[in-house]
């Protein structure tokens, strides 16, 4: 007799349960909703949530639900036609005070999100996403070179005791003036030391003034925009990782352009003000013996000051010497400051950073520092009546202290607005800085219709695919052929609730990848079925040819889908995007396959015939 231990039996049944439960979500397609966020300075609270009910009934758009969220507000639509309606409505009546973005909302019921139960996430070409291609500012790159070099020429002068006059740079150079002759050819041999193979040196007289005027050498120019490239492309992928969006495409495209894909982000302000945002600190000392105000009112800044405004708008100088910048810090974590209550950035700093900041905190021990904030945002302007996108720097001092001790590898800042400033700053600090601002010159919003016909075909070829094998098999092997249709069917279930539980991105390869793991799960059903008829044909009797054929089969079934497995495995460690995606199904089509044709199909034979005395078998 072929009978199974009781716990095989609860074990299937809870793995096909759990399999349904996971799956079911896909049943509630989500909402086309707006999300509505506020920026700094105002709020969302219920105010607003009347307001833009009262625009939409006003206006005639039909919407599902207005519901406040996490200090965001959600609306949700019916189709997608008054999602894009109500956002130019909602975004004139609110101003630029608020971020206005689509989105897609879940609807799965409360019971089923208790379970962390969540529909699949589907790739760009199923399900839509964001399409952005950003350009990197090249002058920004030769700008910020020069201003290292700045700073660098300043301290190996001072290191070399060769007195200067000024240290200064134009858009494409760093000028050196010096009082003699002697003491320029002193500088002009430092210099040509530590940059020989990076920059290209002049000697000029102007005005009576001796001058070197240093540039970047185009060689070596194109190895620094190279890596600001590549330096920016490896800054995004950590900020998308930290957005959490599954199998982005961020490359490189051309000399100086990005493509960045995010599929089912729908969300484009949030994503634009992460991705496009150039965050970064710069610590620098403040000039208590100066009045700040009579410098803005004069227009006067005393020489090695700088004038900033802190943000009540309030002026403050600030040495042009930055005590440390935001390229040290190696993580950044926000949370809450003990003392104030407020929201805080705690920030670790690496080895080189700590000893420089130690050293420069010491020698300024009871003096007031400050902590610039400073961020490059793009914004559309109409420029002869085109939409132009403009970069715009700006500076802030977000924080003043006094320094009470020497400060070390790791300290905390204040002075954030919100939680949410102080988790966006983090993110960007731990993500690393940009190696140069980068402008959205191409931006696409793709609606899950432009997959619709996708989505169409390969539904219809998973379909058509699967009645084929059905019918063949129902044919064929009689009720054996119904029990492993039954296993078929638990085997999509089974694939449907591992992609998402596991939030792995289903794309158009990865239909492929199911349509060919429909044929390849009835396969070990076969070469069990033909075995067993096999047996039957030997003159072995009933029972004993069902044991034989599952138990001699199996070997070379797992031969086969082993191989294959180690082959998907393969693709999804060395592969990228797409081929991912298929590899991705088929591994997880191979082991539900498994499962279900062997110990499932083996499971409902015993029920059926295990007990039984029987004469022949319907195969």
């Amino acid at each position: 007799m072929n009978r199974y231990p009781l716990w095989k039996y609860l074990l299937i049944l809870a793995v096909v349960v759990g399999g349904i439960l996971y799956a079911l979500p896909n049943r509630y397609p989500q909402d086309p909703a707006l999300q509505i966020s506020a920026t700094r300075g105002v709020e969302v609270n219920e105010t607003v949530s009347q307001r833009v009910a009262n625009v939409l009934e006003q206006v005639g758009v039909a919407y599902k639900e207005v519901s406040l969220e996490q200090e965001q507000l959600l609306v949700r639509f019916h189709d997608v036609d008054d999602q894009l309606k109500a956002q130019d409505i909602v975004r004139n009546v609110l101003g630029s005070g608020y971020i206005v973005a689509l989105n897609l909302a879940p609807s799965t019921p409360e019971w089923l999100q208790a379970f962390n139960a969540r529909p699949m996430s589907l790739g760009l070409d199923l399900r839509g996403g964001v399409h952005f291609l950003m350009q990197v500012d090249m002058d920004e790159v030769l700008a910020k070179t020069l201003e290292r070099n700045e700073g660098e020429f300043r301290t190996l002068l001072i290191e070399n005791n060769i007195p200067y006059e000024d240290v200064s740079r134009t858009e494409e150079a760093v000028l050196a003036s010096f009082a003699s002759a002697a003491l320029r050819e002193r500088a002009l041999d430092a210099l040509r030391g530590e940059y020989r193979d990076d920059m290209a040196f002049d000697s000029l007289e102007v005005d009576g003034a001796f001058r070197i005027e240093a540039r970047v050498r185009e060689e070596a120019l194109q190895e620094i925009r190279n890596f600001a490239v590549q330096q920016n492309v490896t800054a995004l992928r950590k900020r998308v990782n930290e957005l959490g969006v599954a199998e982005p495409l961020i490359q490189q495209a051309g000399e100086d352009r990005v493509v960045v894909q995010l599929p089912g982000v729908q969300d484009t302000a949030r994503a634009k003000e992460i991705l496009g945002k150039t965050a970064t600190l710069e610590f620098r000392l403040v000039n208590e013996g100066a009045d700040a105000y009579e410098a803005q009112a004069t227009g006067r800044v005393p020489a090695g000051d700088r004038l900033y405004l802190d943000r009540q708008g309030q002026p403050i100088l600030l040495k042009r010497r930055v005590m440390l910048t935001g390229d040290y810090i190696i993580d950044a974590q926000s949370g809450i400051d003990t003392e104030s209550g407020g929201p805080s950035v705690t920030i670790t700093l690496d080895g080189k950073g700590a000893r420089l900041f130690s050293k420069a905190s010491g020698e300024n021990v009871k003096r007031l520092m400050a902590v610039v904030f400073i961020e490059t945002q793009t914004e559309t302007r109409m420029i002869n009546g085109e939409r132009v996108n403009v970069p715009i720097k700006i500076e802030e001092v977000i924080n003043v202290a006094r320094i009470q001790e020497q400060l070390g590898k790791r300290f905390q800042i204040t002075g954030l607005d919100s939680s949410r400033e102080a988790a966006d700053l983090a993110l960007l600090l731990r993500a690393g800085a940009l190696a140069a601002p980068m402008q959205i010159v191409e931006e696409r919003t793709i609606g899950p219709s432009l997959g619709k016909d996708n989505i169409e075909r390969g539904f219809k070829s998973v379909v058509i695919g699967f009645v084929l094998v059905m019918i063949f098999m129902a044919l064929y092997y009689r009720v054996f052929g119904l029990i492993a249709n039954l296993a078929l069917t638990a085997n999509l279930l089974l694939i449907v609730a591992a992609l998402s539980l596991f939030q792995a991105t289903l794309t158009l390869p990865g239909i492929a990848g199911i349509v060919l793991t429909v044929g390849m799960a009835v396969d070990a059903n076969v070469l069990i079925f033909e075995r067993i008829r096999e047996e039957l044909r030997n003159g072995v009797s009933p029972q004993a040819a069902i044991r034989a054929g599952y138990d001699k089969a199996l070997s070379t079934i797992a031969d086969a889908n082993i191989t294959t497995l180690i082959a998907a495995i393969a693709l999804i460690v060395i592969g990228t995007g797409p081929v991912q995606g298929f590899a991705v199904t088929l591994s997880i089509g191979i082991v539900s396959s498994m499962f279900t044709a062997i110990m499932g199909t083996r499971a409902v034979v015993n029920l059926i015939y295990g007990n039984r005395r029987l004469k022949r078998l319907a195969i």
